[in-house]
């Protein structure tokens, strides 16, 4: 199986967290294959447009977006944001959140609890070794994504 290209997408308070997340692709340990696009160190800029674009750098060329969810990620303008732009893309990202912890909340009604909801991404806890399993299911479900969109009125597929 060919490595996925993942985006990794979390709220800054979690930064440590996402990089340890990232460093899980070289325990020999955990079943996980991945290559991950990131700002794992923070973009040296106030300009909210230049950040965006950075961002949008990172997404493009990546199947599936991991949302690492903390305690304070659920109300994430840019969590969402970089959800809704994994979608946009013409080959939109599948979705995939894990909790980092337990307790970590994800309210219906939150912009991101309602961005995840919106994407019918799957939401699992941190069990490195069903990280893996995840990652693919997320990337299936982003095919079924654009059959949707390329599926014309009454479910005929346009060509492209």
């Amino acid at each position: 199986m060919a490595k996925r290209r993942i985006f990794i997408s979390y709220q800054h308070a979690d930064q440590m967290k996402a990089k340890g997340f990232n460093l899980l692709q070289w325990n020999k340990n955990v079943d996980l294959e991945f290559v991950g696009q990131h700002l794992l160190d923070p973009v040296d800029s106030s300009n909210e447009d230049y950040i965006k674009s950075c961002i949008r750098d990172q997404i493009d060329g990546t199947s599936v977006t991991v949302v690492l969810v903390g305690k304070n990620t659920h109300d994430s303008d840019w969590v969402r944001w970089e959800i809704e732009t994994s979608l946009a893309k013409e080959n939109p990202n599948g979705i995939l959140a894990i909790k980092l912890e337990p307790d970590a909340p994800l309210p219906a009604d939150s912009a991101v609890g309602r961005a995840l909801s919106d994407a019918g991404a799957e939401v699992i806890g941190w069990q490195p070794h069903d990280f893996q399993d995840a990652i693919e299911r997320a990337a299936v479900a982003a095919g079924r994504i654009l059959a949707i969109r390329r599926a014309g009125p009454g479910g005929e597929t346009c060509a492209r």
